[in-house]
């Protein structure tokens, strides 16, 4: 029984592990891509403001 319970635990060690890691990862992309974005946004909008582009 005790062999049981260490598998258990361990198995379930490792896919609590698994999830943050990929919890993290994902954030992380998230996150540059969002940065990325706001980066075209802001280029975009600038690159209107010098070319006197008209906001009507």
């Amino acid at each position: 029984m005790k062999t049981v319970l260490l598998l258990k635990e361990i198995y379930l060690e490792g896919f609590r592990n698994i999830g943050n890691y990929i919890v993290r990862n994902y954030f992380k992309v998230f996150t540059w891509f969002t940065i990325v974005l706001l980066g075209v946004v802001s280029y975009a909008f600038l690159y209107r403001l010098v070319t006197g582009f008209a906001f009507d």
